[in-house]
């Protein structure tokens, strides 16, 4: 457990530097069309200078092409072969073209490219769209207005990696959202290449919250065909059509009448949770989930929870055998099915520490 936990902390930890990285990378491919035209200038007007210095026996360039070539590549640097001109004037204009054409064309990507590469976060969708893709079972959520941005927010408190994707960012959300250390996309997630820029292949849920049905509807399912296995929970306005899609296509469909962003951050995270009661001034959630293979739960007795977390053990199911207010003494074991009553905070830390 200690070495994994070692392993994501160390693996967060060189994110920003594997996002430079792919970053560099794609910037390397926009340079490669300049440096071909540079290689392809130099080859051809190595061609040209061997033939007529062959032609006109001129020492430099006229015992091999490969020489020529070299030759034409130290013109575009001012680094000639020898200290006079040649006789023939078409070679002689070599020693002026070659400069010209050779610097105007590196000038060019290397300027691009140097600009582009110390001024990352001008290309805001690029730069996000290189943190997003060092992510790995993260949740990707659509839709940043200000239940999106609640929804980020209850994933961050769950230690939830989270990449967001939002058409029209407002300045205030996305400086508040990029400081909890999630990337903004920007864009329409409609479009395929958002979501595979964000990762959808490699996500373990989807989490949309766009004000539009239909927009919802469309991205859940493009990303479902992307990846069949994500765990998609859709924000609905109409509670009888959020009630089909769930039956038809497994979606967690949350009408807007009954979420809340805890509801949705934690169905998210596999977490099933009841709308919060009030109890003489504090409220309280109902929250089943499945304990996973390498839950740090696995062992702990319930009174170890109870007393640990400050949650109600409600429920154990153990074998597909429940126990309703199961013994202190009874541990947890993984695949075991348990459901607490807790406030939110508590089932915050327990959903936490079953990842």
């Amino acid at each position: 457990m200690w070495v994994s936990g070692y392993r994501t902390v160390l693996w967060r930890r060189l994110r920003p530097l594997r996002a430079i990285w792919r970053d560099t990378l794609l910037l390397v491919r926009q340079f490669l069309w300049p440096l071909l035209l540079f290689s392809t200038a130099v080859i051809i007007g190595g061609l040209i200078y061997h033939n007529l210095a062959r032609q006109n026996d001129e020492l430099v360039g006229s015992r091999d092409l490969w020489e020529a070539i070299y030759h034409v590549m130290g013109l575009t640097f001012f680094q000639p072969m020898g200290d006079n001109l040649p006789n023939d004037p078409r070679l002689e204009l070599f020693y002026f073209l070659m400069p010209i054409i050779g610097l105007v064309v590196l000038a060019m990507g290397l300027t691009d490219f140097g600009i582009l590469l110390f001024n990352r976060r001008q290309r805001t969708k690029e730069w996000e769209m290189a943190v997003a893709s060092t992510f790995n079972n993260h949740t990707v959520l659509v839709g940043l207005g200000h239940l999106g941005f609640r929804v980020a927010r209850e994933l961050h408190d769950l230690n939830q990696e989270v990449v967001a994707i939002e058409l029209q960012p407002a300045e205030e959300l996305i400086s508040r959202t990029q400081a909890m250390g999630v990337p903004v996309v920007p864009g329409d997630a409609r479009r395929e290449e958002i979501l595979r820029g964000v990762g959808i292949q490699k996500a373990r849920a989807l989490v949309i919250c766009t004000q539009n049905d239909s927009v919802n509807m469309q991205i859940a399912f493009k990303a479902q065909k992307l990846n069949p296995d994500i765990n998609v929970v859709i924000r609905i306005f109409d509670d009888d059509f959020g009630q089909a899609l769930q039956e038809r296509f497994g979606f967690r469909a949350m009408s807007a009448t009954g979420m809340s962003a805890p509801i949705f951050a934690t169905a998210a995270a596999n977490v099933d949770v009841t709308r919060p009661i009030t109890v003489e001034g504090e409220s309280f959630s109902l929250a089943r989930m499945q304990i996973s293979p390498r839950s740090v739960l696995i062992g702990k007795s319930m009174a170890e929870l109870e007393q640990e977390y400050e949650v109600s053990v409600v429920l154990l199911r153990h074998n597909s055998v429940s126990d309703f207010h199961p013994a202190g003494n009874r541990t947890l074991a993984a695949g075991d099915t348990l459901a607490v009553l807790a406030g939110a905070t508590h089932i915050n830390r327990l959903v936490n520490d079953n990842r």
